[in-house]
């Protein structure tokens, strides 16, 4: 309880961004290279000390931003996208690999009479704690639980009818599809399912070599460019890429409103 006697208010957790591969080793390498600089100062070696000194600053400035990126840096950048999409609060979002749910609720928060709807594989390698229960958990905490849905499905075969959705977005998950082949089957689901004149934005490490096969999957007005610092993860010079592109009208398919919502 807190001071001034209101209930401290509970926050959605999002986890990290390949934390299981990456979480476990940021702390421990800061801390080793930081007890290195200590036992080669205690030695009298200040060089190996200044070094190890030196290492351990760089190793926590990275284990800084790449919490950052994952996390407030993340947030901020697709409430960025999401606004200047300009949604009138009505549309059907669709969110390939959602993970917890970071974007997802994003969205849903934009959406008072409509529906926000993720799908995923829940692979802990690519989120920390990833899980559709976690998801549905992040979506009562943050009061939208009545417009999110939440599918168990792969990017690659979404259970869709073609033309449901008004937009499609997706976050550090394309690129985790190993090969070409499914990165592309990935990409033509996405466009399959948007409506004509619906809009697509994928934010990930390739995101600008995907202009092609959206083009050939039915896209038109597409646009990459490179994000900025706040996708960094703490790498100097590494920066996220998005890819902005709507379903071209004369692509044939129902309208957002057909069918029954998943």
């Amino acid at each position: 309880m807190a001071s001034n006697g209101r209930r401290r208010r509970r926050r959605a957790r999002y986890g990290i961004d390949g934390g299981a591969m990456v979480a476990p080793f940021l702390g421990p390498v800061q801390a080793a290279l930081a007890g290195l600089a200590l036992w080669a100062l205690r030695r009298r070696r200040r060089g190996l000390a200044g070094l190890a000194g030196l290492a351990s600053a760089a190793a926590a400035a990275l284990a800084v931003g790449y919490l950052y990126s994952t996390g407030r840096g993340k947030l901020a950048v697709w409430a960025q996208l999401l606004d200047e999409l300009g949604l009138h609060g009505d549309e059907r979002v669709l969110d390939i690999g959602c993970g917890r749910g970071a974007v997802l609720i994003l969205a849903a928060r934009r959406l008072p009479r409509g529906q926000a709807v993720g799908v995923d594989v829940w692979r802990r390698r690519d989120q920390s704690g990833n899980s559709r229960d976690a998801t549905f958990r992040n979506a009562v905490t943050e009061g939208v639980r009545d417009r999110v849905d939440v599918i168990d499905a792969d990017a690659r075969d979404l259970p869709f009818p073609t033309g449901f959705f008004d937009v499609v977005v997706s976050n550090l998950t394309i690129h985790n599809i190993r090969d070409d082949a499914g990165r592309a089957q990935a990409l033509h689901q996405a466009a399959r399912v948007l409506r004509p004149g619906g809009r697509l934005r994928i934010v990930d490490d390739r995101a600008d070599l995907y202009a092609e096969t959206l083009r050939a999957a039915g896209c038109a007005e597409i646009a990459a460019r490179r994000l900025d610092w706040r996708t960094s993860f703490g790498i100097p010079g590494h920066h996220l890429n998005l890819v902005a592109a709507c379903k071209s009208l004369s692509e044939p398919g129902p309208s957002s409103s057909s069918g029954d919502r998943p």
